[in-house]
Order: C-alpha cells, then sequence, then structure tokens
C-alpha cells in the first residue's frame, strides 16, 4: 500500500478498531440489545483480540482463541433451538453495504500485491507449474509437505500461464500467480455468500450483509494472502449454495476434501441429509472428483514411490500423532498431547450426534451442523488450530444471518402415479419458496 499512498500503513490493531466501529455502525441492532444477532456480533469480535495477542503474547492469545473456539461450537451446535428468527434489517441499506464491499475488496487487492505471499502458495504454484510441465514434484513434497492438498494445484493451473503471459517486469511469475489465486479465493467467496442471500434466503441484502461482514473482520485482513486457507471455505460456501443439486454439491465436496483434510468430517453429514434422496449422485460426483485429483498426482509423479510420497507422504502426519513433546505453535505446545485425546473423543461424538440428529433435516440443520464440526475440528488439531478463522468464518456467517427456513428437508413424498404429462415434482423444493421470515 505504501507504494501507492506514501506514508500509508494500517496495523494489525489499528485495522481492528477501524473495523470495530464499522461493524457495529452496520449491524448492531440498537434498538434490541439482547437480540441473537447482537450475541453473534460480540462473539465474532470478541475473537478478533486474540489473533493481535498471538504476536506479543502467544500463550494468552492461544488460550484466548480456544476459549473463543469452544463458544463457537456451542453456539452453533444449539443454533436448531431458535426457531424465532425476526427479520433484523442492518443499519446500512444494500446499496450503501455493495458500495462498502467494493471498496474493502479493492484494499485487499492492494494489500494482496503489496506485500509477500504466503510461502505454502508459492509452493502450491510451483506444483501447479510442474502439473502443466508433468514433471515430478515429489522431491518438492518430501522438502516441505504442503499444507493443501491436490485441489489447490489443479485449480491454480490456469492462473500459472496468466500469469506468465502478464508479467512483463522482474517479478517473480510464481509471486504473482500466487497473489492472484489469493484475489480469486476471496472473490469466489463473496460472490457465494451474495448468491446464497438472493437464492436461499431469497434477499440480496442478507447476501451483501454476509459478504460484507466476512470482508470487515480482522481475521479476513490479517491473513489475505493465504490463498490456501480461504480455497476450502469457498468450495463450502459453493456446495450449500447448489445443495438443491447433489450432483454439484458432491463436486464441490469432493475439491473441498481435496484442498483440505477437515472437510472430510463432515461427509457424514451430508450423507444423512441426502440419504435416499440424491446421495448416490452426490457420492457419484465426490468419487470422480477423486479420481481426478488422483490423476493430476499421477501426471506429476514418474514412480510408483513418487505417486505414495506426494499422497501419504505429502501429510504431515505428527501433527496427527498423540504423542508428548510436540512443540508446535498453537494452544496445543503447553500441554501434553494426551490430553488432546478426550477433546478427540468428544469431537467424534460431536460428529456422531450432529449426523444421526435429527433425523430429517433442513437447510438450517445442514449449515449450523457443518460450521460446528468444523470449529470443533480446531480443538484439537495441534498446528495453531484456534487461529485458522478462514476455515468456518462464511459458514458461520451463513448461519448467523439466515433466516427461519422452512420446507429446507428433502420431499421424500413423490407421487409415482404422475401422468406422463405432468412435470415431476422436485425432490428439492424451490429455494424461493422455502424461505419464510418470520415478523418483527
Amino acid at each position: 500500500m505504501n507504494h501507492i499512498l506514501p506514508d500509508y500503513y494500517v496495523s494489525e490493531a489499528t485495522w481492528f478498531y477501524l473495523s470495530l466501529l464499522l461493524t457495529l455502525a452496520v449491524f448492531f441492532r440498537f434498538d434490541r440489545i439482547f437480540s441473537l444477532r447482537n450475541l453473534d456480533l460480540i462473539l465474532l469480535l470478541s475473537i478478533s483480540p486474540g489473533l493481535l495477542f498471538i504476536g506479543g503474547y502467544p500463550v494468552v492469545g492461544n488460550v484466548w482463541l480456544f476459549v473463543g473456539t469452544g463458544l463457537f461450537v456451542i453456539r452453533m451446535s444449539i443454533d436448531c433451538f431458535f426457531q424465532r428468527r425476526p427479520r433484523g434489517e442492518q443499519n446500512l441499506n444494500s446499496f450503501g453495504m455493495a458500495f462498502l464491499c467494493v471498496s474493502i475488496f479493492a484494499f485487499f487487492v492492494v494489500r494482496v500485491f503489496t506485500e509477500n505471499p504466503a510461502p505454502d502458495t508459492i509452493q502450491t504454484v510451483k506444483q501447479a507449474d510442474s502439473l502443466l510441465s508433468m514433471q515430478d514434484s515429489s522431491k518438492a513434497a518430501e522438502d516441505q509437505p504442503p499444507e493443501a492438498g491436490p485441489t489447490a494445484r489443479l485449480l491454480a493451473a490456469p492462473v500459472v500461464p496468466f500469469s506468465n503471459a502478464v508479467n512483463y517486469g522482474t517479478l517473480d511469475h510464481a509471486t504473482l500467480a500466487a497473489r492472484i489465486m489469493a484475489i480469486l479465493a476471496h472473490a469466489f467467496v463473496v460472490v457465494g455468500l451474495i448468491i446464497m442471500g438472493k437464492v436461499h434466503f431469497a434477499d440480496t441484502q442478507l447476501g451483501l450483509a454476509m459478504a460484507l461482514l466476512y470482508l470487515l473482520l480482522p481475521c479476513t485482513a490479517y491473513d489475505v494472502s493465504k490463498a490456501n486457507h480461504v480455497l476450502p471455505a469457498a468450495l463450502l460456501v459453493w456446495a450449500f449454495v447448489t445443495y438443491h443439486k447433489p450432483i454439484l454439491s458432491g463436486i464441490f465436496m469432493g475439491l473441498a476434501c481435496g484442498a483440505m483434510f477437515f472437510p472430510v468430517f463432515i461427509l457424514p453429514l451430508w450423507a444423512s441429509y441426502y440419504w435416499k434422496n440424491g446421495l448416490k449422485r452426490f457420492a457419484l460426483s465426490g468419487t470422480l472428483v477423486g479420481v481426478v485429483l488422483l490423476g493430476s498426482l499421477i501426471l506429476t509423479s514418474v514412480d510408483r514411490f513418487s505417486f505414495t510420497q506426494q499422497t501419504i507422504g505429502s501429510i504431515n502426519w505428527s501433527v496427527l500423532k498423540f504423542e508428548g513433546g510436540q512443540q508446535m505453535p498453537g494452544f496445543w505446545s503447553n500441554y501434553d498431547s494426551a490430553y488432546r485425546i478426550p477433546v478427540f473423543v468428544g469431537f467424534v461424538l460431536l460428529i456422531t450426534c450432529l449426523t444421526i440428529w435429527p433425523r430429517r433435516k433442513n437447510l438450517g440443520h445442514l449449515m449450523s451442523h457443518t460450521t460446528a464440526i468444523i470449529i470443533a475440528t480446531l480443538l484439537w488439531y495441534p498446528q495453531q488450530g484456534s487461529v485458522y478463522l478462514l476455515w468456518y468464518l462464511p459458514m458461520l456467517l451463513m448461519v448467523v444471518f439466515r433466516p427461519r427456513l422452512l420446507h429446507t428437508t428433502q420431499n421424500f413424498e413423490v407421487d409415482r402415479n404422475q401422468q406422463s404429462s405432468e412435470k415431476p415434482s422436485s425432490r428439492f423444493q424451490e429455494s424461493v419458496n422455502i424461505v419464510k421470515h418470520t415478523s418483527q
């Protein structure tokens, strides 16, 4: 930013204060102080100081984030009990929110192009370059295990030729491609949230509100260049956007599972949602995506050992072992890893409970339970677990802003005696007819 505006600099603390004031001005309901919306806003804003403490006071910051993450798990787990969800207008109209979205996103673009990209994003770009040239990339995976899976390199493949074509200066093409990836990942999230509000919530203003709050929160600005951490959440957002079409939803879910490990834990929940009404299509499309991802690994493998190194060997298994003496940044760095075992057991029980209950789920259950499982993953994940707020932030905002959703379960009552001249009943209700706002 200093290259465009001389002597211009916004520190992380300053961004937090500006974000706090703007968020309260736009979203806080001053006419209903004790409301669910205000409680959610306070929780979202209260977790941000933990990110500031990480730099100077890591112990305080990790404890702060761990407690905040636990509160979010509780909030998402009991979301289905809040039946009355009054429609709350924002303190700014749609045109004002759209203006703020464009303005903040423009600042993010400038920030991405003026700061160094994340090292793991650079590595993903290099792996995508190896994929295009069909070169062995197992050596790079052995030297530095990547944080992202094969989805990241596959989606980065179209960006690499473009960065090579437009890069005429001394800038490394991998750096330019990494910056473009970060911008596209955030744009994918913003557009998905807006479409989610317009199509499934029947309110474009809610979509703009979710997108604006996503851009306003400090955690987005702090990690704006970490494309690999934004990509899984972006794919999950679009899995929700296309939830009424199991094939498309399965494609996005398969890509998300190939981008990072944590979406794998929500597969049982989504399978229970579709069950006999779209499960085969959902599973088939996800499986085909998995085959494509494995094929991309084969193209960059010279032999069986190279392929194994890029699949199993690229996973940092040391962070998943319940062993003592691990020196990793995060909450569990100050405690013996054996204490993670009961937390992981509780995590498995949470997945089981949210998968089998309620038996017939609607879109509201699917959103809140998915978010709860993803957030709960950070409680036992040892490597900076609670710091990765971008893993679940878009889904959390969908739960916070969603209205009361009715008739979003699968339509199991399909009339088998319909005449051929009639239009068959859809397995899913049209999204325009599934939303009903309760009066204030």
